[in-house]
């Protein structure tokens, strides 16, 4: 009489245990990576900040990229004042910067204001590189040093490490740094070792225009930065991680403003889900293609938050079966190494997020912050991409 409850319960667990057992992996392979020969610093790099409303910020981004640890020749900085209603323009030319002003109101959002700027400057022809950078953002001064190693070896793409700016302002911005820690640097680390593509983070990436002419950009979904990583994937080139350099931006500390950028990429990231798993996994199955596939797990694995509510559900559920049926305490032995791996893997991020023990005790939060993303769920789904609101500096 258990074995069809016990078959039904271990089908419904199945899918977190094998998303536990690759993160499992990857976390093992996360170490330090190997330290890159220097370049011969003849790159030109196109530096594009993307800015809606950046009034508040853009000083400062501006101010870190001049900070750049590249000859001042060989690069240039580029802010694209999209749909402006501040004076985020004017601020970027005070600051030496060349300015591309967009106004369309049909067509809003990051992926359109990309697509503004790579358009300008492969039209121009003189960069061989393009760099995106958010405009809440610091960077740091190697940044495209670590691009041009990898793209003189070969790299057709590069992502830099993608950081917290305020990690320590609240219990809010220390779980994100722990969640980038595990996402970004232990997943990337593990997936460079592996000679897969880390792909794209929306903030400290780097394309070659040879790369953007033959692969063109044209994504404007919610998560465009995800879309054109997968899109580059498919067309053979693999997304390089550079851990040495990085690309910081500041999260917020509000509930009502984190609420909608979660939203925005979750949403994003299932759209991605339901479009491209079906042709990754068909490419990865016809040509043999281990990059598509991983691209596909990847995909496939969803957000740790729901990846804990599932493996919380399938542990409680095979508890309440083993404390009363000792036959069925097997899978609640699966269960466990379920919940082991992925402990694993949090405390992995923990641990590369630099936020200390005051981020190990907020990790204690992490059932409000559950409750908090259940929420969300029932509320109504964005139609469009939002842009962030910003204090005035």
């Amino acid at each position: 009489m258990l074995s069809v409850p016990m078959a039904v319960l271990a089908l419904l667990g199945l899918p977190a245990m094998l998303a536990c057992a690759y993160l499992l992996v990857l976390t093992l392979l996360s170490g330090a990576l190997p330290t890159q020969p220097p370049s011969a610093r003849r790159l030109r790099f196109d530096v594009v900040v993307p800015a809606h409303d950046e009034a508040a910020v853009i000083e400062r981004v501006l101010a870190s990229l001049a900070r750049l640890d590249w000859p001042a020749d060989r690069f240039r900085i580029l802010v694209v004042a999209d749909n402006c209603t501040d004076d985020t323009a004017s601020r970027a030319a005070a600051q030496g910067a060349v300015v591309l002003e967009r106004c369309d109101g049909e067509r809003r959002g990051k992926g359109f204001a990309l697509e503004h700027a790579f358009g300008h400057c492969l039209a121009q022809a003189w960069a061989d590189a393009l760099v995106v950078i958010d405009a809440d953002t610091a960077v740091s001064p190697n940044l495209l040093e670590a691009f041009a190693c990898r793209i003189e070896h070969g790299a057709q793409a590069v992502q830099a490490h993608y950081g917290v700016l305020n990690a320590m302002e609240s219990w809010r911005t220390r779980l994100i740094t722990i969640a980038h820690g595990a996402f970004h640097e232990v997943r990337s680390r593990a997936r460079e070792r592996l000679g897969l593509s880390c792909g794209l983070r929306g903030n400290g990436w780097c394309a070659t225009a040879a790369t953007l002419r033959r692969v063109p950009f044209g994504c404007f979904s919610l998560t465009e930065d995800l879309e054109y990583g997968i899109r580059l994937g498919m067309a053979g080139v693999r997304v390089h991680y550079a851990d040495e350099a990085h690309a910081d931006a500041e999260m917020t500390s509000s509930a009502a403003v984190a609420s909608g950028q979660r939203k925005r990429w979750e949403q994003g990231r299932f759209a991605l889900v339901r479009r491209y798993t079906g042709p990754l996994l068909s490419k990865a199955w016809r040509d043999r293609d281990r990059l598509c596939l991983d691209l596909a797990l990847d995909l496939m694995v969803p957000p740790l938050s729901y990846l804990l509510l599932h493996l919380g559900a399938w542990t409680g559920a095979a508890l309440a079966m083993a404390a009363f049926w000792p036959s069925t305490r097997p899978l609640l032995g699966w269960a466990l190494i379920a919940d082991s791996a992925l402990v694993a893997h949090v405390l992995r991020g923990w641990q590369l997020s630099g936020v200390g023990l005051q981020g190990l005790a907020d990790l204690l939060r992490v059932p409000g912050f559950l409750y908090w993303k259940l929420r969300l769920l029932g509320e109504e789904r964005l139609q469009q991409w939002q842009p962030t609101s910003r204090k005035r500096a």
